[in-house]
């Protein structure tokens, strides 16, 4: 049987113990794997980009750098209080409060041409993670690339990693689109899904 997502009020509690809970501002892990996913998109300027699960900011930061607009979401008010602070200086920023995928539907409209999902869907039931990916796809430009990052050592959630990445992508593969990079790193995989198939 599917585990339930994990609730808002779970992060909550878990960002108001702690600062920076998953310690996103100081592992090596961390800035192993923001480097590898920001060289994923080197050289890439985009104008309408969506994080999904932003927490803290770390990568809201470096990713606004590339984009006019970015759009960062996560469920706890907590987590997002430290993000605002973190990109106060930066133009084209804004955040929203939600528990996905149930919020998509109140997102701000907005084609987008870049999708990252970094550290989040392994928190949530197979049924939500194919509910997210096809929100996904609903507001994604044709040539968007869609960036997902998880981490694949042992978890308590409701998917692991490696579960959560396959499903996700297996929705956006019925829908056409294919995987354009995979790769497992020590801990963590990052996969890319962009161009629409041909032919199917």
């Amino acid at each position: 049987m599917s585990r339930a997502s994990w609730p808002r009020t779970v992060f909550e509690r878990i960002h108001t113990a702690s600062p920076d809970p998953w310690g996103v501002a100081s592992r090596p892990y961390e800035r192993d794997k923001y480097r590898h996913t920001l060289a994923l998109l080197a050289g890439r300027r985009f104008r309408h980009a969506l994080e999904l699960g932003c927490s803290i900011g770390i990568m809201t930061a470096r990713l606004a750098r590339q984009c006019d607009h970015l759009l960062a979401v996560d469920v706890a008010e907590a987590a997002l209080a430290q993000a605002r602070r973190r990109c106060a200086g930066l133009e084209g920023v804004a955040f929203y409060r939600g528990q996905l995928p149930d919020a998509f539907p109140d997102l701000p409209a907005a084609s987008c041409d870049l999708i990252m999902i970094s550290e989040l869907l392994y928190f949530l039931s197979r049924a939500d993670i194919a509910r997210l990916a096809t929100h996904c796809l609903r507001v994604r430009q044709a040539d968007a690339p869609i960036v997902l990052v998880n981490w694949t050592g042992p978890t308590d959630t409701p998917c692991d990693g490696n579960e959560a990445a396959r499903l996700f992508t297996a929705t956006c593969h019925a829908a056409g689109l294919r995987v354009t990079h995979a790769r497992h790193h020590a801990r963590y995989r990052l996969d890319m899904l962009g161009a629409c198939c041909n032919g199917g």
